[in-house]
């Protein structure tokens, strides 16, 4: 079975006088309850393509379907509608938030707008979202610029899974997190793949993260899909130029991150 079915997708931008393809012909899948690792350099494309799947930006060709729909031409209330089921993680966690918002109301908007639970039962939901990664329930009433880095990345994804959705994306979410940090941050999503079937489109720059909780690794570079395999077979013997040089920017992959979504985190 297939949860997500990226083809021939294109994207290209206008800089100055140049045109720059961004994505070039991509095409790649997702199965459910799996993590797909998408590494390349600074400008290779993944962060592009991850936001044409949240439909942030548009895509210039191709198609994508995700639980067997045409996603990219889903508008309007369809499109609101079937946004509970794929979820996204940012990098800069505070630009995502309304800086002047509390953890609660945070927590409070996917519940409300997706109509998850009722009125009446949402401070119980979000003390349950808060519990279930780790933040106590009286962190609700905080204001969100008053938490760390780490709890702050706690609460973006307890406001992504919130929802119940079925994927999750994730942009660089932990790079700016440090590394003790970072470990627990990923223990808590493979917990969680493991406990509701979550799959993780999982955007990094950063070999040792992938290695952690991917499944496999697919490898961009300069807007192509040049490289897709089990995370340990494309780690241990990349086939790609681009593999070999990322991989050769971090020379030891060990980083006290433990080591593929196998492991008993």
């Amino acid at each position: 079975m297939t949860l997500l079915e990226i083809e021939r997708l294109s994207k290209r931008f206008s800089s100055g006088s140049r045109d720059v393809a961004a994505l070039n012909d991509v095409s790649l899948s997702l199965a459910p309850a799996e993590t797909l690792g998408l590494v390349g350099a600074s400008g290779s494309g993944k962060s592009t393509l991850a936001r044409i799947l949240m439909r942030l930006i548009p895509a210039d060709g191709g198609a994508i379907r995700f639980e067997g729909e045409d996603w990219l031409s889903l508008s309007g209330a369809d499109l609101r509608r079937r946004r509970a089921r794929i979820q996204m993680v940012f990098q800069d966690v505070l630009g995502a938030f309304n800086p002047r918002a509390t953890v609660g109301s945070v927590l409070d908007d996917p519940l409300r707008i997706h109509n998850i639970v009722p009125k009446a039962d949402r401070r119980r939901e979000i003390a349950a979202l808060l519990d279930r990664v780790g933040l106590p329930a009286d962190y609700a009433d905080r204001s969100i610029r008053d938490v760390s880095g780490g709890q702050r990345q706690r609460i973006a994804i307890a406001r992504a899974i919130a929802t119940q959705p079925s994927l999750i994306v994730l942009d660089e979410a932990v790079s700016a997190l440090d590394v003790s940090i970072r470990g627990k941050i990923l223990e808590l999503l493979v917990e969680l793949q493991r406990e509701r079937g979550i799959a993780y489109l999982f955007v990094s720059h950063d070999l040792s993260v992938l290695r952690a909780v991917s499944h496999r690794i697919a490898v961009m570079d300069a807007g192509r899909l040049v490289e897709t395999g089990a995370a340990g077979r494309v780690i241990e013997n990349p086939h790609s130029a681009a593999a070999h040089a990322l991989i050769a920017a971090v020379p030891r992959l060990v980083t006290g991150i433990p080591q593929g979504p196998s492991h008993d985190l």
